[in-house]
């Protein structure tokens, strides 16, 4: 990653962190607030979210978004979005309907069109560096499926290296000063993924999950979600043993880890707790309080530490 590079990502984080508190100062809900943060995220092109999803193995964008709003515990999501500007707004508008909690396919984007949401052509959500990112993709499996005469096959020199680009969900979670919590996440999924793919993003209790204690939104290998369960099991570690989010959200990641999985978690409790866990080589990261000076503090690298309760986990060797 060049430091161009980085300085962009990095303004993107701050501009959506920044949106979600903006939010939160005026007064307003931890739903507004977490809804404007991710928003911010899927209208730039950098995040694997809205604008910016990786394409499947067909070449289609199929997007999927979850909601919560921890005071009411209501939940919302949406899968195989391919015409949806902002899916996280489908998502909440399904949680808000009090009828579903789970739309998917050419039946959300009726739902969509319905209540007046920004509906898009397909080509809205192609960019040039998800698209390499999908050929790449191609060329590297037929390289690896090749005869063992074949040495690899070279990418085409136009190609350019976008992997510092975040390829795992966003999400934000918020408390406001009523004492509300929210959670909202989205994303592409994985690059290439078999066409109907739904991942831990719309799943309620794997990827995301709020209640009037704590609020958590994941990111990582969404099949490993989907078997732990990690969100709600974060929660019920909070609510009944009465754990931090951050040894919650550690247990999970280090129990993930060792089954494989990678990715990261953020958790926040009713009375101001957070934690920003992963286990992953580095998790795209932000937030903003009082205590930070009203102003967006963001990290990358697992070497930057920028909250007290900022994990990064990993085995120990012998459990490798």
């Amino acid at each position: 990653m060049t430091s161009a590079e980085e300085r962009e990502l990095r303004a993107g984080l701050y501009h959506a962190t920044e949106r979600g508190y903006a939010v939160l100062r005026s007064g307003g809900t931890a739903a507004d607030a977490v809804e404007a943060a991710v928003r911010a995220m899927e209208d730039n092109p950098l995040f694997n979210a809205g604008k910016g999803a990786v394409f499947n193995i067909k070449g289609v964008n199929q997007l999927e978004a979850s909601f919560m709003d921890g005071r009411t515990g209501a939940a919302g999501a949406a899968t195989l979005l391919t015409v949806v500007r902002n899916p996280i707004s489908l998502a909440r508008k399904v949680m808000e309907s009090n009828r579903h909690v789970f739309l998917g396919g050419a039946g959300a984007e009726d739902y969509a069109r319905e209540t007046g949401l920004d509906i898009v052509p397909p080509s809205y959500f192609w960019t040039k560096h998800r698209w390499e990112q999908h050929e790449r993709g191609f060329l590297r499996s037929d390289s690896m499926s090749a005869s063992s005469t074949c040495v690899g096959e070279q990418e085409p020199d136009d190609m350019g290296d976008y992997s510092h680009l975040p390829m795992g969900t966003v999400g934000a979670v918020a408390l406001d000063a009523m004492g509300n919590l929210a959670t909202a996440t989205s994303t592409g999924g994985m690059s290439n993924k078999w066409d109907g793919r739904i991942g831990d993003t719309p799943i309620i209790g794997a990827g995301t999950w709020a209640d009037g204690h704590i609020a958590i939104s994941g990111t990582g290998a969404g099949e490993f979600f989907i078997r732990q369960g990690t969100a709600r099991y974060i929660a019920l570690r909070a609510n009944l043993l009465g754990e931090t989010p951050a040894a919650a959200g550690k247990l999970a990641m280090l129990e993930m880890k060792s089954i494989g999985g990678d990715g990261g978690v953020i958790c926040l409790d009713s009375t101001g707790r957070f934690t920003m866990t992963f286990c992953s080589d580095g998790m795209y990261r932000g937030y903003c309080s009082a205590q930070t000076g009203h102003v967006p503090t963001i990290g990358i690298f697992h070497s930057e530490k920028i909250a007290p309760d900022d994990n990064h986990v990993s085995l120990p060797r012998n459990r490798k």
